[in-house]
């Protein structure tokens, strides 16, 4: 069975990035192939770097997860053409010290209120997770969009088109094989998480 944590890049009770994320967490949670936790991010601290290098124990739950976990999806809006500071918050905690999302498979996933579904925050968040103390492995071509996001939903919290529906079943289909081709990418993981917790922008 494949174990997926779902991460929604914000913590607004009426995103549409969460009923998104709560949406693909009922369409594919099966309790036989696949299983998907939905992690919150609202109780992270502000990222300050702690100067006995210890996070906080929410910070390591989440990293924990994350580690056991066979890949991630992440839901993010899109605020001023990037990333909300609550996600990069996380991701900030996330990459010092225990670095779960080295050579972890990544969906990115994201809704917004326009046409363009947040594109230009998933293709920021591709960039973050590229950086050296993340070193994800995300899923190339696939990124779902959803665009009019106030419109997609139903009462119960479901997309109502067809073809936006058919299209999220391939692509989760296709993350599905992407975390198999990713599991048999490990023979560096090691290496390349002593290279990452030895990197320091420090210095360079």
């Amino acid at each position: 069975m494949k174990n997926i944590i779902g991460i929604v890049g914000s913590t607004y009770s009426k995103s549409t990035n969460r009923l998104l994320l709560q949406f693909i967490q009922k369409r594919y949670s099966n309790g036989e192939q696949v299983q998907i936790e939905l992690v919150p991010l609202d109780k992270l601290p502000l990222f300050d770097k702690p100067a006995d290098r210890k996070i906080p124990a929410v910070a390591q739950t989440i990293s924990d997860k994350i580690e056991a976990a066979d890949g991630v999806i992440i839901a993010t809006p899109e605020y001023d053409h990037s990333v909300p500071a609550r996600l990069s918050n996380a991701l900030a905690w996330l990459s010092y010290v225990t670095h779960p999302f080295i050579d972890k498979p990544v969906m990115i996933t994201g809704a917004s209120y326009g046409s363009l579904g947040s594109s230009r925050a998933q293709a920021h968040l591709k960039q973050i997770l590229d950086s050296p103390e993340l070193g994800a492995l995300t899923m190339p071509s696939s990124e779902f969009l959803l665009a009019r996001s106030l419109q997609a939903f139903n009462e119960d919290g479901a997309i109502t088109d067809q073809a936006t529906l058919d299209y999220l079943d391939r692509v989760f289909a296709n993350f599905m094989i992407f975390m198999d081709i990713a599991a048999q990418l490990k023979h560096t993981v090691v290496k390349d998480k002593e290279k990452v917790q030895s990197f320091s922008w420090d210095n360079i």
